[in-house]
This record gives C-alpha cells, sequence and structure tokens, in this order.
C-alpha cells in the first residue's frame, strides 16, 4: 500500500490516445508545482541560445525541422540541417538524474517512456531527411553544448560552391569514415 500525499486528493482524469482513461491522484499543491513546469524557453535553453548568438550564429527557436512532423527543435540551424532539443531530465528520462515518482507511477513510467521513444523516433525521421539531431540535457553545461554545438555547425554550414545537402553528405560519409 503506498502512502497519499498529506492534504487534499484530487482525482485527475488525463486523456489518452487510445480512449482508455486512468485516475491520477494528486494534490493541490503538487499541479500547482507540475503546471509551473517550463516546456519553452528553460534557463539552459536560454543560456545555450545566448552564448551561440554571442558567437555569431543564427538561428530559429521553436521550430518544425520538417513539414508534417508534429515536433519542435528548439534551436533550429535551416542551412546547415542541424536541430538542437534541450531535453528535461526527468521529463526524457536522463540516464543519469532520471527520477521515477511513486505516486502514479505507471502513468509516469509509461509517459517518461514514451517520451523517449518518440525522441528516438525524431531522431531517426531527421537522420532520414538528411539532418542531423543534437540532444543537450538540462545538466548539461551550456558553454560545452554550445561549444560542442557551434563546431557541428561549422562543419555542416553549407559553403561557398557547396549546397546544405553536399555539406551534411560530406559529414556523414565523414562519421561513418571514421
Amino acid at each position: 500500500m503506498t502512502a497519499r500525499p498529506p492534504g487534499p486528493v484530487v482525482r485527475v482524469t488525463p486523456r489518452r490516445q487510445n480512449g482508455d482513461m486512468p485516475t491520477l491522484e494528486t494534490t493541490p499543491k503538487i499541479r500547482a508545482r507540475m503546471s509551473k513546469q517550463r516546456s519553452h524557453d528553460t534557463s539552459i535553453e536560454i543560456t545555450l541560445r545566448r552564448i551561440l548568438h554571442a558567437a555569431g550564429f543564427r538561428y530559429r527557436v521553436h521550430r518544425k525541422p520538417l513539414k508534417g512532423m508534429r515536433r519542435e527543435a528548439d534551436i533550429l540551424f535551416g542551412p546547415a540541417r542541424i536541430a538542437v532539443f534541450v531535453d528535461g531530465c526527468f521529463w526524457h528520462g536522463c540516464p543519469e538524474h532520471a527520477t521515477w515518482p511513486k505516486n502514479n507511477a505507471g502513468f509516469w513510467r509509461e509517459k517518461i517512456e514514451k517520451n523517449r521513444a518518440r525522441d528516438l523516433d525524431t531522431d531517426a525521421r531527421l537522420a532520414a531527411a538528411g539532418w542531423l539531431s543534437v540532444r543537450v540535457w538540462e545538466h548539461e553545461s551550456a558553454v560545452e553544448a554550445a561549444e560542442r554545438i557551434a563546431a557541428l555547425v561549422r562543419e555542416r554550414r553549407p559553403g561557398p560552391g557547396r549546397s546544405t545537402a553536399e555539406a551534411a553528405t560530406e559529414y556523414t560519409a565523414r562519421l561513418v569514415a571514421g
């Protein structure tokens, strides 16, 4: 038997795609805390963008890399075909910092596992279209992540007489070779 959190219990029924409606037990305090979790413009994301911008890089923010794909990259370098995703340790199941909640454990495990599967699917779709997906964990140093991204953008950026597709193909060939 699991212990209930102190305070009044609120039953929440989230919608699922398959029609099942699980009942979650939560408190007003937990609901308030969870509703304040940012999905865009987190501190690491803003810091990363500031560092990249200060280094002279220009990019798009919160854009879909591919038409018809319902997923947005946090930072998008169109000509270099690089999509950067800043993943939260809890929401994306960081191998170093992920925690599994005790309340509504089944719901949260399924939710986080689906997020992981969607991330892998996103990476595969982007790779098939010639894009490079870069994942940055929220616990990473923004400076180190920016350096890694900058190096990738410089490698894949089209130069004089070189198209975006050619730059991406050359980059991929170097990775495969060695």
